[in-house]
């Protein structure tokens, strides 16, 4: 028996631990144990609970124990951007503010004032969201700034956790990158646009890439779970594992399919250029120093939000299988209106969308669930021009990873919409991508290429051609 690796990969609505080992070269996998996640109101505003959270990582660890798969060492990711300041006794100083709390209104106006939104992706790269670090940092410094001056230190959330563990901090590249403050020929923090932002530098740690050990486990924790291990970097923004997962040779398109949906290609170099700022496409950065080129489009937080308002009375397969019938129903809207960010309700923002555009509202679940899926499926259409467009290459297929590869309806839709040759699977692909990391770290695989491979050889992987190609 090989070694057992764990992968704790935490989404915005739940958290699973996964472990995972190599047999005759083949990943194997399995979930241990599985919770719950979202943010909750504090103070008015939208918080994550990272006790309750951390709570639920040690109980995961305790679960390998509990059946005899002890691992040699565990990764964590989770979202992007979100952070945690610790004070000089490496206490939480304020609240750790969830992605869709509504602070940050505004503050690109703040941000615009110090730097040019030409200047600012030019130096960075990265796609405008309201939700991206820089403009959470700014509204901090302009509604609570004795909290920023209390800080000694900023860690995204996964690093937070890996300095639970440990005791010991580090900040890791794939993450740093989204929060808008990394420059990516230097691939360290733009100090100089962090000064003019206001924001203090000395709260910033040293970047270092996934692969990286960041310590074992403190002697107290290691009694809780009743074992020790290595606690490695893994590519610790969920995005950045699921796409080290793609299991595909040279250049394809990737989405990585979930709540939200990344559509894009790696890349060796950032492409910074104004056209790309125009079309809204960001270079987070990726494995080994890769760049994902790529669009952030809203994914399936829309119909995970209608489920829930449904009262969670059908399943994805079921409304996959209700949207197909109303398949004729035509509205559409913009997936990546902000609208559909945080909705009150997802129904009546959709809704009032497509009364405001003059067309049909949908009225049952089925004519709901088509719009959306039809909507995300065009805009994953226009996302590909776009992108082959700025990159001058043509791509003849898509690889789509994630909870979303499940869904069957709408990757036939994205292939007749784009005309692409559409591959699924793995669905699972964050979590193996954040094992994989682990596995080259100790060397079962000798390179990245070689663990696609194996990633390839592991797991179904479903194939859709577009329609057209069939006629």
């Amino acid at each position: 028996m090989g070694n057992y690796y764990l992968a704790v990969d935490i989404g915005a609505s739940s958290g699973r631990h996964m472990l995972g080992l190599v047999e005759n070269g083949k990943i194997r996998m399995e979930e241990i144990y599985r919770f719950d996640n979202g943010m909750v109101k504090k103070d008015g505003h939208l918080c994550w609970d990272l006790e309750k959270l951390f709570g639920e990582i040690l109980k995961g660890m305790a679960e390998c124990k509990k059946i005899g798969k002890i691992p040699s060492c565990m990764g964590i990711d989770t979202w992007a951007v979100d952070y945690v300041l610790l004070d000089r006794d490496g206490n939480v100083a304020g609240n750790t503010y969830g992605y869709r709390d509504s602070r940050t209104q505004g503050m690109d106006d703040v941000v615009y004032r110090v730097v040019t939104p030409e200047d600012l992706y030019a130096g960075t790269g990265i796609q405008k969201q309201m939700f991206n670090t820089i403009y959470q940092l700014t509204a901090l410094k302009e509604q609570e700034p004795q909290v920023l001056e209390r800080a000694e230190k900023m860690l995204l959330i996964p690093d937070y956790f890996a300095y639970r563990l440990t005791g010991i901090a580090k900040t890791e590249y794939t993450n740093a990158t989204t929060t808008q403050l990394v420059n990516p020929a230097t691939k360290d923090w733009d100090y100089g646009l962090i000064g003019k932002l206001g924001i203090k530098s000395s709260i910033f740690g040293e970047i270092t890439m996934a692969g990286t050990e960041v310590g074992r486990l403190k002697e107290e924790i290691a009694k809780q779970v009743g074992y020790d291990l290595q606690v490695i970097q893994t590519a610790t923004h969920d995005t950045a594992s699921a796409v080290v997962a793609v299991p595909a040779k040279g250049d394809v398109l990737y989405i990585s399919s979930g709540t939200w949906s990344l559509m894009g290609v790696e890349q060796d170099e950032a492409n910074c250029s104004e056209e790309s700022r125009k079309a809204n496409l960001t270079n987070e950065g990726g494995y080994g120093y890769r760049y994902r080129f790529l669009k952030n489009i809203m994914g399936l937080w829309m119909i995970q939000s209608v489920r829930h308002e449904y009262g969670d009375a059908y399943s994805f397969a079921q409304l996959c299988e209700m949207a197909a019938e109303c398949g004729g129903f035509p509205s559409r809207v913009d997936v990546n209106d902000s609208r559909f960010l945080a909705p009150e309700s997802m129904r009546e923002a959709v809704c009032a969308v497509c009364r405001e555009s003059g067309q049909e509202e949908p009225k049952t679940p089925g004519e709901m669930a088509a719009v959306i899926y039809q909507s995300l499926a065009e805009s994953y259409g226009e996302t590909v021009k776009e992108i082959e467009g700025i990159t001058g290459k043509h791509y003849d297929s898509i690889h789509i990873v994630g909870g979303g590869a499940n869904a069957d309806y709408l990757n036939r839709l994205t292939a007749d919409r784009t005309g692409r040759t559409v591959h699924s699977g793995p669905t699972e692909a964050t979590a193996i991508g954040n094992l994989v990391v682990q596995m080259l770290k100790n060397g079962e695989y000798g390179s990245l290429e070689e663990a696609r491979k194996a990633i390839f050889d592991s797991f179904e992987i479903k194939t859709f051609e577009p329609e057209q190609e069939k006629a």
